[in-house]
């Protein structure tokens, strides 16, 4: 499964598009990231200004379309304080969709707190006991206590860098008196919540988010070069205190010069380095790791977490269209072996007569998404479960298919009981006269199918169809008594005979074949036809040699030789229809 995870924040916005391996960890495939300063101008209750949601909607449209060029199977999203304060923050979510077709969550502080914790815990080695996570944005600051697998304490405060330059940071240099003031603010906001940690008592304090890793790794580097990888490096407090020092010394041109400083990121270095050692020295710790996981792959940890089945269908079913089929099946509480079992005959059906009907793979396709959908409208009743199973496909969220797709997928599960579409049905009227035709084909094979396990015990496990000239006989392969469902698909061999032009006859061998179980029918690649000839992966079965048996020449639908004996035919007399199930 691949995922993307978008992290809409007030100082940038952040994107990482996954590879979730079948273990259910991860890895990063790629990554983007724009700063697009979405909170300058726009805390404490006040508006988005219409030049930071312009900016940050060009960004996400990006996003975008490199998550798809991609091939991701979900986008996850989330806004944070910017958004989540902002007056006209729904207006910007409502934009957002409405471009880009992403629709972000907002989450408030303390779940901020629990992902990027999640996140940490991931990167970091959380074996020798709690740590503290601390997040610096640029509307607020996260700081949780916690394990690998817990987090213990968690919040959020109003304290992120642009809200803080925003309030103190008055001038260029910052004056000793803003410089306190700042500070005594900073204490004043955390020092309960700090004061509850150290009662606990923790093993170490991981930073991550961009302001602590670019202060971070101007700290650790101190004039070096920087270290490549900044996850697990380790930064003493006092480095920290040193820069925050050398910071506040300087005005803005002086910043820009600093090698290793962010350009973007200058006029915020000041009230972050001041905010990063605050909190160092109220915590009373001697280092800092570093780690580069944040939001976003928490956002993506927690999404596995969630949706562990999922995930693995998605790895079993990597075609999108096959997936939401599956889905929509299990929503309804499919009778998943019946329906995979009267798909595999009526592709059997379908390959044996191509040279007949003259369809290709497409409708193939659909055929078997129609058979394995037929029933679902037992969920909802099972008088009139035929409209009902048309009524769920129309509305049950098919992804990658057209609409007349869906239609004809729909049409064949409506007429899985009669076998052909009525002509006053306006539905089947709408079609284009091509699809009409595969309508009428395919509901004819869905149709026999369909009584060929009307016991729902799959006792016909493969068919063979013959040409004998004057009619076509269908040789099923039983493992059992089969009396049934030669009764039931008797009644309702007509719309088959319409589509061959002949009439078709049944026959019944009584030879054991080892019956496959379900889950191999269901492969990736879908679900195979009943043993039918010329069929990739089909296995056929040696029949025993019979007295007095005569063989037959194969005709014009490609059928093998076969034998033959006593068909069982249906009378003029028989009614053609029947309940169904």
């Amino acid at each position: 499964m691949r995922l993307a995870a978008i992290d809409i924040g007030t100082n940038s916005v952040h994107m990482i598009i996954v590879r979730v391996r079948p273990d259910l960890s991860f890895e990063v495939i790629d990554r983007e990231k724009e700063m697009v300063r979405l909170g300058a101008g726009g805390l404490d209750g006040r508006r988005l200004t219409d030049a930071a949601m312009a900016a940050a909607l060009e960004a996400l449209s990006k996003f975008r379309r490199l998550a798809d060029a991609h091939g991701v199977d979900e986008i996850v999203a989330a806004a944070t304080s910017a958004t989540r304060e902002a007056e006209n923050g729904g207006d910007f979510l409502d934009a957002i969709a409405a471009r880009t077709g992403i629709r972000p969550r907002v989450i408030g502080g303390a779940e901020e707190a629990r992902l990027i914790h999640l996140a940490a815990a991931y990167g970091i080695d959380f074996s020798d006991g709690p740590g503290v996570v601390v997040d610096i944005g640029g509307g607020s600051v996260e700081i949780t206590l916690g394990g690998a697998r817990d987090v213990e304490l968690a919040r959020s405060f109003k304290i992120g860098v642009i809200r803080l330059t925003e309030r103190f940071v008055r001038s260029d240099p910052l004056s000793a008196r803003d410089e306190r003031r700042l500070v005594r603010h900073i204490e004043q906001e955390i020092g309960d919540f700090v004061a509850a940690i150290r009662r606990r008592g923790f093993a170490k304090v991981v930073g991550t988010s961009g302001t602590i890793l670019s202060l971070g790794a101007l700290a650790a580097a101190d004039g070096a070069p920087l270290p490549a990888d900044l996850r697990n490096v380790r930064v003493g407090a006092k480095a920290i205190r040193r820069l925050r020092k050398r910071l506040v010394a300087t005005d803005q041109r002086e910043r820009l010069e600093l090698p290793g400083l962010d350009p973007r990121r200058a006029d915020l270095a000041v009230a972050g380095s001041i905010l990063l050692d605050t909190i160092l020295r109220t915590l009373g710790c001697d280092e800092l790791i570093l780690c580069d996981l944040a939001l976003r792959e928490g956002l993506v940890l927690d999404f596995i977490q969630q949706n562990r089945a999922r995930i693995q269908k998605i790895d079993r079913y990597p075609d999108i269209r096959r997936r939401s089929i599956v889905e929509l099946g299990e929503r309804c509480n499919y009778w998943s072996a019946h329906t995979q079992h009267v798909a595999r005959l009526a592709l059997a059906l379908f390959d044996q007569t191509r040279s007949v009907h003259g369809l290709g793979e497409k409708e193939r396709e659909w055929l078997e998404f129609g058979a394995l959908l037929h029933d679902v409208g037992v969920h909802i009743s099972y008088e009139g479960h035929h409209k009902h199973s048309y009524y769920l496909i129309k509305h049950g969220d098919l992804r990658g298919f057209e609409p007349e797709e869906v239609e004809v997928i729909g049409l064949i599960a409506r007429n899985h009981r009669r076998g052909s579409p009525k002509k006053s049905s306006p539905e089947f009227a709408a079609l284009r006269p091509p699809l009409r035709r595969a309508v009428r084909v395919l509901s004819a094979f869905t149709t026999l199918a369909e009584g060929l396990d009307r016991s729902h015990a799959q006792v016909v496990q493969g068919l063979d169809v013959i040409d004998r000239g004057d009619d076509v006989l269908v040789r099923l392969r039983a493992t059992g008594d089969a009396e049934l469902e030669l009764w039931a698909a008797n009644r309702h061999l007509r719309p088959l005979e319409k589509v061959l032009g002949k009439p078709v006859r049944l026959e019944t061998t009584g030879f054991p074949v080892p019956a496959a179980p379900v889950a191999a029918a269901a492969a990736p690649g879908g679900v195979a036809a009943a043993e039918s000839p010329g069929t990739p992966g089909a296995e056929r079965h040696p029949r025993p040699a019979r007295r007095g048996a005569v063989p037959q020449r194969a005709g014009p639908l490609d059928a093998p030789t076969a034998t033959r004996s006593n068909p069982t035919r249906h009378g003029k007399g028989e009614g053609r229809r029947g309940r169904r199930s």
